[in-house]
């Protein structure tokens, strides 16, 4: 199952422009999963703002990753509580009618949050670099690096079964 609804995902991705991505995974397996995106594109105008907003190309991709997501039926959706982070988790939430939650980049899968996500689909969007430290806590391996700051297109995807095998892949919309 989990090989069907990964090679579902990756067709429609990779063949959508801007289609919905479809959400088929079976409430009953137990499974959960989870998206971490980055944060769109920052307003990188003033050097010396260590919390800046989206700039324009942000939010089109804000609205992109939307459009993305209208056909998958998060449970939760999580952001750190930065503007860049907060204005594209909301972008999202807000064409699904959800709230948002926060999470501390410091306190990453920590039991609270796989309890609180345990048989969810989830969303997480984060940074770079917290992204990949954050995906690899829950894979136990240090599988993904860092990633340039300037990739504002990776989507992450990992799976982790009732008996705690996990799988992972990362995708580029662009």
């Amino acid at each position: 199952m989990k090989t069907f609804i990964t090679l579902v995902f990756t067709a429609l991705v990779l063949n959508f422009g801007a289609s919905p991505v479809t959400e088929t995974i079976d409430p009953e397996t137990g499974m959960t999963t989870y998206f971490f995106i980055s944060h769109a594109e920052k307003d990188t105008s003033d050097p010396q703002n260590k919390d800046p907003k989206l700039s324009p190309e942000g939010k089109a991709r804000a609205q992109r990753w939307a459009e993305i997501f209208r056909e998958t039926s998060f449970d939760l959706i999580y952001s750190t509580n930065f503007h860049r982070t907060r204005e594209t988790a909301t972008t999202i939430a807000n064409s699904k009618n959800m709230e948002i939650g926060y999470y501390d980049a410091t306190q990453m899968n920590n039991e609270e949050f796989q309890k609180n996500t345990r048989g969810k689909t989830v969303l997480v969007v984060g940074h770079s670099n917290t992204n990949p430290r954050f995906i690899n806590s829950i894979l136990e391996e240090a599988r993904y690096q860092d990633i340039d700051e300037a990739e504002s297109g990776s989507l992450f995807i990992v799976n982790v079964s009732p008996s705690g095998e996990t799988t992972s892949q990362v995708l580029y919309i662009n």
